[in-house]
């Protein structure tokens, strides 16, 4: 099939209109797995979402993506494999070079909206996700590829090749660790994540904070055991509050903020000796209690260059008010006001350059994303390095690509050459927020497979409003179910937070879900520096 080729700032013409017709039906036919007749829409500039109701669950990004090409460039039949798009500095395409083909690795909420950023980028041609899920394959952002086991670097290189994969994007920690980015970049297949070595920032707590007391990182005081019983000694000896960590991957969950000694000693005994968190607790860390408020600090980084991502604030607690045990993530906003301008300075300079800089003086350069928990302590003001993540956060992913405007293949693709010196980047005005609905019971045990409804009505409820999908499935009736403890992402973008945070609880309360729940007031410590700052 002909590729299409397009010249930037021209008005849209289809120089073959009843074959884009066909072409058309026939996607949504498949998508929809329902008839739809090509009469049902009203013009071909303008589609309405009234028109499209069917028995399965609506697909209204798929709209949107016709939206979108019905807004594109004039474009005009090309040979395959043609030149077509380049890109300037920032991050933005131009006409010449080829539109990339790119495979996403993972299939959770962070993994749709990266795919969502990637379908949007004019330098990308397609879009894989492995494995993708239910809510991914519908919504159009990208083709999900359900049976490749992720976790088989040899069965995804292999993928790789059959599909023309030119950038690989690996979204969870696991792979990561696995050494999937090493076996892809041998396999000469650009792949933007960190090598097995580099991952170790995020796989053991105690080698960051090694990396930080060798090259002078400011992070809390520490110390590593092994033994539950010197363990407990230590913390007899610092006195609570204090916190527990598991030295390597728990999935958001291995940390134990202590506020009286049994609660420390429960967790020393829950990670040391009932094995919880299995391998990953064999070891723990034990760190001062660092009173502040946490935010997000993302940078993209090359081996030896760093570019910052937009600001961006997490809540981990279960509860209302910061209340109840750490999950992986409840909801989140960008930008988060108290990263100020001096603060990402600071952060940049006492903590990601030096990592950079550490990581490649170590024989281990670091490629990928540096996602860098950062506590503002309340006493210096000052802010000190929590712990390493070595991939986007989940959900802060989800705010941060609704905000992006720059091309993410290209910027990406520079991160994997070495080229993010040249590389700005261009986020869009106001405020983006994402509320996370998840299984009742969650982060303890939970249901599946119980009814999820209304996921179009609540897209529509206003502009700019997307569900990210983190754990649904599919039942034999077509319906979305829950698949997993976080489900979906609600996520809206307004110009400014109290906008995108009206917009995105609007949303929430039409989906129709029993079983599932969310907090309901995210963006409280924003809206509260919002308030103080401007009253």
């Amino acid at each position: 099939m002909a590729s299409i080729a397009c010249n930037a700032g021209s008005s849209f013409n289809l120089l073959n209109r009843e074959a884009f017709k066909v072409s058309l039906k026939n996607h949504i036919q498949g998508s929809l797995k329902n008839n739809l007749s090509l009469e049902d829409f009203r013009t071909w500039n303008t589609f309405s979402l009234s028109s499209f109701r069917t028995k399965g669950p609506f697909l209204s990004s798929s709209l949107s993506s016709f939206r979108r090409v019905l807004r594109a460039p004039t474009c005009s039949n090309s040979d395959p494999g043609q030149s077509i798009l380049t890109t300037n500095n920032n991050g933005d395409a131009n006409s010449s070079e080829r539109r990339l083909v790119v495979l996403v690795i993972g299939g959770g909420g962070r993994e749709h909206s990266l795919c969502y950023a990637l379908k949007r980028s004019p330098s990308c041609g397609e879009v894989f996700c492995a494995p993708g899920n239910a809510g991914i394959a519908h919504s159009g952002d990208a083709t999900c590829i359900s049976d490749l086991n992720i976790l088989d670097n040899v069965a995804v290189i292999s993928c790789c090749h059959t599909r023309g994969v030119e950038l690989v994007v690996v979204g969870p920690e696991a792979p990561l660790v696995a050494g999937l980015v090493d076996d892809l970049t041998k396999a000469g297949i650009p792949t933007f994540g960190p090598s097995a070595a580099a991952a170790a920032l995020e796989g053991s707590k105690d080698f960051t904070k090694k990396l930080c007391d060798k090259y002078g990182i400011p992070t809390a005081k520490y110390k590593t055991f092994a033994d539950p019983l010197e363990a407990k000694e230590y913390v007899k000896e610092q006195g609570t509050p204090i916190v527990v960590k598991a030295d390597g991957l728990a999935a958001g969950k291995g940390v134990i903020v202590a506020m009286n000694i049994q609660e420390a000693f429960d967790a020393i005994d829950s990670m040391l000796v009932a094995n919880t968190f299995g391998s990953a607790g064999s070891r723990i860390i034990i760190e001062e209690y660092l009173e502040g408020e946490e935010a997000s600090f993302f940078a993209l980084v090359d081996g030896e260059t760093a570019l910052p991502l937009e600001s961006a604030q997490d809540h981990k607690r279960v509860g209302d008010g910061d209340t109840g045990p750490n999950t992986g993530g409840m909801g989140a906003y960008s930008p988060a006001p108290v990263l100020t301008s001096e603060l990402q300075f600071l952060v940049m300079e006492s903590i990601i350059h030096p990592t950079v800089k550490g990581m490649a003086a170590e024989g281990c350069k670091f490629v990928g994303v540096l996602y860098a928990g950062i506590m503002i302590e309340k006493k210096s003001g000052l802010p000190k390095l929590i712990e390493y993540n070595v991939r986007f956060g989940d959900p802060e992913c989800q705010v941060l690509m609704m905000r992006l405007e720059s091309d993410l293949a290209q910027v990406l693709l520079a991160a994997c050459r070495g080229e993010l010196g040249g590389v700005s980047l261009s986020w869009s005005p106001g405020s983006a927020m994402v509320i996370v609905m998840a299984s009742n019971g969650y982060p303890g045990s939970y249901e599946k497979g119980t009814i999820i409804k209304n996921l179009e009505e609540a897209e529509l409820i206003g502009p700019m409003v997307k569900i990210f999908h983190a754990g649904t499935a599919l039942d034999s009736e077509g319906n979305f179910i829950a698949n997993g403890g976080r489900v979906l992402g609600v996520t809206a973008k307004g110009k400014d937070l109290a906008e995108a945070r009206d917009k995105a609880y609007k949303a929430s309360e039409v989906i129709d879900w029993p079983e599932g729940f969310f907090r309901r007031d995210i963006g409280w410590r924003a809206l509260s520096h919002i308030y103080t700052k401007t009253s």
